[in-house]
């Protein structure tokens, strides 16, 4: 086994694939735990099926260049939802439900009046479950992949205190003078890439599993919002690397085995939490 894997490692494809799912699953870690505290944990899944319509959209008018729908879509719909505020009619889980299904809905609905592609469940089942779409990443997407992550994670570290008092008493931080609209669209549009991010890695259906996992495990395992945060990441990343490793071995979907490492370590952390 430990050949194989060394084989492996000498191609490019897997080191790309393990670098930019290392960084993305590090991201989305780091931003799950103050999604989860603000129930917000749904909102993962809501915005990457917008990424699918808009991914959808742009496959049927052939666009080469699909980001440039993808990502202003989702970033506009991670916005309506986060700093929305009391202004909405329709608010938090009853939204996220209806732009989840609706754009899903109609994803798929364009891909068969349409067909772009012969081979339509295939696409779409790859679209949906991620397939082997981390092992097709260029150079140029890891390096974006790599720039990205470092600004998401210097964003967090910024901004931590201030994402701090969001997190737990919102009404509170905006009282003592804190711009909590400013840091809400901020959150959103870094909530955003990293959803179009993760789509690569885990695809559309398995992509809030990459939020709420690791934060959930770590709460199990930590008391403090810093160890809890630390923590997440520290279990992302090793879910996502063991996930990668294992499903190059075993020629299993890369999406659904990291998923399936996260669920084992949420399993343990909820054992260790209960005896201790």
């Amino acid at each position: 086994m430990i050949e194989t894997l060394a084989t492996y490692l000498r191609f490019p494809f897997v080191q790309y694939a393990l670098v930019a799912g290392t960084l993305t699953a590090l991201c989305a870690s780091l931003l799950g735990v103050p999604l989860v505290l603000r129930r917000f944990s749904y909102i993962g899944d809501g915005l990457s099926h917008v990424a699918f319509g808009a991914m959808a959209f742009a496959a049927v008018f052939g666009l080469a260049d699909r980001m440039t729908i993808v990502l202003p879509a989702t970033v506009a719909c991670a916005i309506l939802l986060l700093c929305g505020g009391r202004r909405r009619k329709i608010k938090g889980d009853a939204a996220i439900a209806m732009l989840s299904a609706g754009s899903l809905a109609v994803g798929y609905l364009l891909l068969n009046i349409f067909a772009p592609s012969a081979n339509l469940s295939g696409d779409v089942c790859g679209t949906l479950f991620g397939a082997t779409a981390i092992l097709t990443l260029t150079k140029g997407e890891v390096i974006a992949t790599v720039v990205l992550s470092v600004a998401v994670v210097a964003m967090f570290v910024l901004c931590y205190n201030t994402l701090f008092a969001i997190t737990f008493d919102e009404t509170f931080a905006k009282a003592t003078g804190m711009p909590t609209e400013r840091y809400n669209v901020l959150l959103a549009v870094v909530i955003a890439v990293v959803i179009v991010l993760a789509m690569h890695l885990v695809g559309t259906l398995l992509v809030s599993a990459l939020v709420i996992f690791p934060a959930m495990t770590a709460m199990r395992l930590c008391t403090s919002f810093k160890r809890v945060t630390i923590c997440a990441a520290l279990v992302s990343v090793a879910c996502a690397l063991a996930g990668m490793v294992a499903a190059i071995l075993a020629g299993t979907p890369v999406g659904a085995t990291i998923v399936a490492a996260n669920i084992i370590a949420f399993a343990a952390a909820s054992v260790w939490s209960s005896v201790r």
